[in-house]
């Protein structure tokens, strides 16, 4: 359909075939490529990928930026438009389509809950059937940019089909960010991106979390949260820390942080290093130990590393006995509450435990959750109704009483006032 020279596509019929594979390679040169359906590699993306390489971009940041491409090129696929050819038109109805379209399914249990549906113990949703906005932002995100390194490395396209945020001196907006200021934002959203949602943390509240913790069945397990907890370490960091890195007796663990990937030192609880030692005297003689080995190993024959995927499968079921729905990463949620909780320590020691670049990442933790505001707010209420229920407080000395019954009414026999 047509109007006024514009085409409009019907986005709710049309049919995006899943074609093409984003493929793991081996090569540290390219560990990611993008085939399309003839399993052909595409090469403009893997020349975008390589100059994210060179750039100093991680192999899951590559990873990731190679599934949106995925999703970009089988949309223009179905549309039947070249890359390069891809105007406002295409990212218009790309961003429609990500918006309506439902997500692939996929095999769940019988017994799963629905999507979207709220958690009864937890109270947060599970995942629902569309895209959710940060998945839409980070897709817009991720297409601009290839284009926009296209643009300058070759001159081809000539116009972006995802522009920038609209406003005076966008691109110097932030160019000399104090990081003790909130960033300012673009004075208008980029056309075609998703509103941002609010960041809002997912703390376990403390019942919670000892019930969560004596569900767990083995010390590995128990080690593993109890880090976790104390040191507000990523799961994949934490996971990634070899035997090396442990130094119990200064108290302190290893990790390499996700963005940065520079080995820092995290201070973590008495308990945690009591479970490590428990989980490695088990572990003695089964698993091969050095400097260099991974710390955290799978307890069945045979032996390997612990994935995330398998300890989020040992989470899930410390979270079915319970019937919640909690994430690893709410650990890291929850860490960072308790810290900020703590009188004694400062906002930029928690902004240096988590690892974050800048200290309005770390702001967040200082609001309230929902569960923490309806208890004070009960509580206020609790204290208004126990102020009312005292008795007032005698008059001074040198009132009348028959002046003070005049004016504010004696009480009666029969329980009113006369």
């Amino acid at each position: 359909m047509a109007e006024h020279g514009t085409t409009v596509r019907d986005v709710a019929r049309l049919e995006v075939a899943r074609v093409g594979r984003v493929e793991e390679t081996g090569d540290g040169s390219m560990p990611f490529r993008l085939l399309d359906d003839r399993g052909v590699e595409i090469v403009v993306v893997s020349e975008f990928l390589h100059h994210m390489l060179a750039d100093d971009a991680s192999p899951a940041s590559l990873r990731s930026y190679a599934y949106e491409l995925l999703s970009w090129h089988r949309f223009l696929r179905a549309v039947e438009v070249p890359w390069h050819r891809a105007g406002r038109v295409e990212a218009r109805d790309f961003a429609l389509w990500l918006k309506t379209s439902k997500k692939p399914p996929r095999q769940r249990r019988t017994d799963a809950p629905a999507p979207g549906s709220v958690n009864p113990v937890t109270g947060k949703a599970t995942s629902g059937a569309n895209y959710a906005a940060r998945t839409r932002r980070h897709a817009r995100a991720v297409i601009r940019s290839f284009y926009e390194y296209h643009r300058e490395m070759h001159g081809l396209p000539l116009v972006n089909p995802f522009p920038k945020a609209r406003g005076a001196d966008e691109e110097h907006l932030n160019a000399h960010h104090n990081p003790m200021q909130p960033f300012r934002r673009p004075s208008r959203r980029a056309a075609y991106q998703p509103k941002e949602p609010k960041p809002a943390p997912r703390s376990i509240p403390d019942q919670a979390f000892n019930e969560l913790f004596a569900a767990l069945d083995c010390n590995r397990d128990r080690a593993l949260v109890a880090f976790y907890i104390s040191t507000g370490a990523r799961a994949s960091e934490l996971l990634g820390v070899c035997q090396g890195l442990v130094v119990p007796g200064e108290q302190v663990i290893g990790v390499v942080r996700k963005g940065s990937r520079a080995l820092q030192q995290l201070p973590a609880s008495t308990d945690a290093f009591v479970w490590l030692r428990l989980y490695q005297q088990e572990m003695r003689d089964l698993v091969p130990p050095g400097a260099d080995e991974a710390l955290w190993w799978t307890l069945r024959r045979p032996f390997r590393p612990l994935t995330y995927d398998a300890m989020r499968m040992v989470f899930n079921k410390a979270n079915a006995a319970l019937g919640a729905n909690w994430t690893l990463h709410d650990l890291r949620h929850s860490a960072a509450k308790r810290m900020v909780r703590d009188p004694d320590l400062t906002l930029a020691d928690v902004q240096w435990v988590l690892g974050h670049a800048h200290i309005t990442t770390t702001e967040i933790y200082t609001a309230p959750t929902p569960d923490e505001v309806i208890a004070h707010v009960l509580a206020h209420h609790e204290r208004q109704r126990t102020e009312r229920a005292k008795p007032p407080a005698p008059p001074a000395p040198g009132y009348r009483p028959e002046v003070l019954a005049t004016l504010f009414g004696a009480p009666a026999a029969d329980g009113g006032t006369r």
